[in-house]
């Protein structure tokens, strides 16, 4: 039993584990396709990806750089989730027009509105470069220049490899570094908010649903995409036109039941399935814990202004809920790892690697990897939390010393390489600074910064902080930094860094919040950053040597897919429910009924819009519900992690059937260890979507845009 259990990670071979794994779409013929057809998919691998012909690739763009979308139209009407539009759609909100709270739909294309900076960007061809990049480094020992080396052959190769004058070539790693892959790519820049429901149904649940099920959230938001008069990339103008897609996806309003074929299609952002034991076990009982802890404190302050003060409600709608996202998951991802003995279960791979290397007469190349391992990680630990600390309190949940940081990345440039160094990035800095400081509250921020900051000087480690802040009154300097700084207010910051750069560098120097951040920077550089920075090159190539040795002794048959790097992955499984626990079950589909249930009217979080309950006590659903019922979410196997917000869940013949949003709780593990038993991903069933649109919306010009289909199903009874 234990050894079937090793071989869900890599190379198991039940039904269960053809249900995992993010594979690249360019590589699907052979294994791959053959599984996803044992699993009920109709399709070929090319109809999925084409180089040379229209094919599904052609449909899922990399939306804004961080989520996943997919062409719904002729148009260029493009699908992804409200939490990937929310900070656009936050953008275009005000206090007397909150489209947050009231939704928005554009009802012509003169209506829709433009997202300065916002991308969308396809993928052309994908090829295998992996020679080439590595061309000339087989005989370099020493880490830091075979990495340099890499970088050189990359840049090189970015340059001279083929493509038309609007796309761009990119080169990605993959398997550790044991393969590299170019991409051909189209970015639009574009990019027009179509329609978003109203936070009470694209954001129902809010913090307290999110990675949990059973789940209830329309989380949709419609876009389109624009281009020039060739149908090619260009920069907002009135003149450009709808894009033409080379292929967009018909919509099914067939409808999902239990064990149906799903694939999800999309770009998840960052896995770790081939970490060691000893990884997995720093990160459970050491760094996800003071992660959590910095997180909760944050969380709870801010939380506590935004239910008294709308305005500041709104400011911090979209910052709350980014630091709320992985606050919760990394809870899950413990809670998920320890209740399925991952460390014990990677351990044990681990000695039947071993035995495996020792069968193979490898010991020289891989016989001491495990105990390098555990020296490095040891050694490392003090310095990966401090780091944590670093990046948690002063680079990322305390604004203030946010802005004070990047301006001392500023000095360190005019230190380096000059004063036109050093006006170009203040004048890019000052441009992003406006749009940062519009959502900046220095009340709530200054009691963020006074716990915070209390949590770094006592919980990370104190031989590697500076002395200046464990002899300090931390709480009088917080209030005295927030009443003098310059950082406290977008004014201030502009004034501050006035005049040439000397001159600029010289107030910065004079002002409490730069010198207080300055102080902790100059520290975490000094004492931490050098060693870490050395210890994790030496795991990099431990990682890319491990690697090295799954995919030579595992046998041909075995599935090893590459960690997720945020290129285009396919990931394909069933629809299927699950028992979190003893004695329980969920069922794999959500219906409006539990919206009401969970209703609490006036509530952020569970309130209803009069609307939608007026179409559910009707049960006006159209033609888009079921027996009666109006089908709301589903959860299937697909693997799923970060970045695959927004992908398209497609069915056995090719179309669009749900949306993904989300994991259940406990199976956010699967970016470190997948387990086919708890691990589910979320999805938006399409019909809701059409629902809210049309029904609710009256957004019925959207609808005619779309290819409505309903294909044949086997109706075959589900199981459990």
């Amino acid at each position: 039993m234990k050894f079937l259990r090793i071989l869900l990670l890599f190379v198991c071979f039940s039904a269960f584990s053809q249900q995992g794994g993010m594979w690249i779409p360019s590589l699907l013929e052979g294994m791959n396709e053959k599984e996803m057809k044992s699993l009920g998919m109709k399709m070929t691998a090319k109809d999925i990806y084409d180089v040379n012909n229209s094919s599904m690739k052609d449909a899922v763009p990399h939306f804004n750089n961080g989520c996943t979308s997919e062409v719904i139209s002729p148009k260029g009407l493009i699908l992804t989730n409200h939490h990937c539009g929310y900070g656009q759609i936050q953008s275009h909100s005000t206090v007397e027009n909150d489209y947050l709270e009231k939704g928005f739909w554009a009802m012509s294309l003169s209506e829709e509105l433009a997202n300065p900076g916002m991308v969308v960007t396809f993928i052309v061809k994908i090829e295998d470069v992996t020679s080439k990049v590595l061309e000339n480094t087989q005989t370099i020992s020493n880490e830091a220049d075979k990495q340099k080396k890499i970088q050189e052959n990359i840049s090189a190769l970015t340059n001279s490899l083929p493509k038309e004058s609007w796309q761009e070539n990119r080169i990605r790693t993959f398997y550790d570094g044991n393969q590299y892959i170019w991409f051909v790519v189209e970015t639009f820049k574009d990019i027009r908010l179509v329609g978003a429901p109203p936070s009470s149904i694209g954001k129902f649940g809010s913090d307290t649903d999110n990675w949990v099920w059973p789940r209830h959230t329309g989380d949709f938001a419609l876009f389109r995409i624009y281009a020039d008069k060739n149908n090619r990339p260009a920069a907002y103008s009135s003149e450009n036109v709808p894009y033409t897609p080379k292929h967009y996806f018909p919509v099914s309003t067939s409808g999902v039941q239990e064990n149906d074929f799903t694939m999800v299609f999309g770009y998840p952002g960052r896995t770790q399935e081939y970490l060691p034991a000893v990884a997995v076990e720093q990160i459970v009982n050491d760094l996800n814990p003071a992660k959590i802890e910095i997180r909760d404190v944050a969380l709870k302050i801010q939380d506590g202004f935004m239910r008294k003060d709308k305005a500041i409600k709104i400011q911090y709608a979209a910052k709350f809920a980014s630091v709320a996202n992985y606050w919760k998951k990394w809870i899950g991802e413990n809670k998920g790892l320890i209740k399925s003995n991952a460390i014990q279960i990677k351990k044990d791979f681990e000695k039947d690697f071993m035995n495996k290397v020792a069968k193979a007469g490898k010991q020289n190349e891989y016989g001491n990897l495990l105990s390098e391992f555990e020296t490095n990680y040891k050694a490392i630990a003090p310095y990966a939390l401090s780091r944590d600390y670093f990046m948690e309190v002063v680079m990322r949940n305390t604004e203030l010393l946010s802005f004070g940081y990047r301006l001392y990345q500023l000095e360190q440039l005019y230190n380096l390489r000059g004063e036109q160094a050093f006006n170009d990035r203040k004048t890019n800095l000052l441009m992003g600074f406006e749009e940062l400081y519009k959502d900046f509250n220095a009340t709530v921020d200054e009691k963020v910064m006074e716990q915070l900051i209390e949590m770094y000087a006592t919980k990370s480690p104190k031989e590697l902080l500076p002395q200046e802040l464990l002899n300090q009154d931390l709480k009088a300097k917080t209030a005295e930094i927030f009443k003098t700084s310059k950082l406290s207010s977008y004014n201030g910051l502009k004034e501050m860094l006035s005049g040439d750069a000397k001159t600029a560098v010289a107030t910065m120097n004079q002002d409490s919040g730069y010198l207080f951040v300055k102080m902790l920077a100059d520290a975490y550089n000094k004492n931490v950053a050098p060693k870490f920075d050395e210890i994790n090159l030496k795991n990099t190539a431990l990682q890319r040597t491990y690697m090295k040795g799954i995919l030579e002794l595992s046998p041909k048959e075995a599935r090893i897919f590459p960690d997720a790097n945020s290129t285009l992955r396919v990931t394909y499984g069933k629809v299927k429910g699950y028992a979190p626990a003893d004695a329980v079950y969920y069922s794999p589909v959500t219906y409006l009924e539990g919206v009401m249930e969970k209703y609490i009217p006036g509530d952020y979080e569970f309130d209803v819009s009069p609307k939608l309950i007026e179409l559910y006590n009707a049960k006006d659903y159209g033609p888009y519900g079921e027996n009666g019922k109006m089908p709301v979410n589903f959860i299937g196997t697909n693997h799923t992690t970060g970045g695959n917000s927004g992908s398209p869940a497609i069915d056995a013949h090719g179309n669009l059937i749900g949306l993904n949003f989300d994991r259940v709780w406990e199976g956010t593990m699967s970016d470190i260890y997948y387990d086919p038993e708890i691990c589910r991903n979320i999805m938006v069933d399409v019909r809701y979507i059409l629902f809210v649109i049309d029904k609710y919306a009256n957004a019925n010009h959207l609808i005619d845009e779309m290819t409505l289909v309903t294909p044949k199903k086997n109706k075959k009874k589900s199981k459990k």
